[in-house]
């Protein structure tokens, strides 16, 4: 179960920088079946609505070809207590991948497969006390609308929630490619960047370390 937006977002951004640079999204699972953003707790669902998107998988952990970068989205599924098999392929893919970036509570999923020790990260503002706990010998931030920590190989980038995926992956594009690039897709996407990491107009006010 993950957040539309977690994925499309920065799909978004990656299909523009397609047009000028060759671009391979290969979206991985645990199995080919169609991976859902329905609640799986009927109380999330109350009116038992069906306006829940599927995304077929491209390849499984098994099959997934090698990486440059590593998006690991979130959602509430990143509290399933069942994920022994995503964890294992974010834990072992992570030292072959040149970045991992982490979209809203993906972060917290990338805590508990113990990627994020020893580093600066933040999450999703409106999850922040449950992510957080995710984090062994993590330093939280609260005001950050996304932190890139390159204290060590690979570098983790972690964006806040949902749409401040967009903002770093726009900076994402700005230093891969140039600031062209990212200014003219936040153009055509008709999006108001906010291009200050430190500053989320959804801060908490308080950094924590775990």
């Amino acid at each position: 179960m993950f957040d539309v937006l977690d994925v499309f977002g920065p799909t978004e951004v990656l299909q523009f920088v397609s047009s000028s640079f060759k671009t391979d999204i290969v979206y991985i699972a645990e199995t080919m079946d169609p991976v859902t953003t329905r609640p799986t707790l009927a109380a999330m669902n109350p009116l038992n609505s069906s306006v829940y998107p599927l995304l077929p998988p491209t390849h499984t952990f098994a099959t997934a070809p090698e990486l440059d970068v590593l998006i690991i989205p979130g959602g509430p599924g990143w509290r399933n207590p069942a994920l022994n098999a995503t964890l294992n392929y974010i834990r072992t893919t992570t030292p072959k991948v040149k970045q991992v970036i982490t979209i809203c509570t993906g972060s917290a999923l990338a805590a508990r497969a113990g990627i994020m020790a020893g580093k600066k990260a933040t999450t999703n503002k409106s999850s922040w006390s449950t992510a957080v706990t995710a984090g062994q010998n993590t330093t939280w931030v609260s005001s950050a609308r996304w932190v890139e920590d390159y204290s060590s190989e690979p570098p983790v980038w972690s964006s806040s929630g949902v749409t401040a995926g967009i903002d770093l992956m726009l900076r994402w594009v700005e230093q891969t490619y140039n600031k062209e690039n990212a200014t003219n897709i936040a153009k055509f996407m008709e999006h108001e960047r906010i291009r200050d990491p430190s500053y989320d107009p959804f801060a908490r006010n308080e950094t924590v370390s775990m």
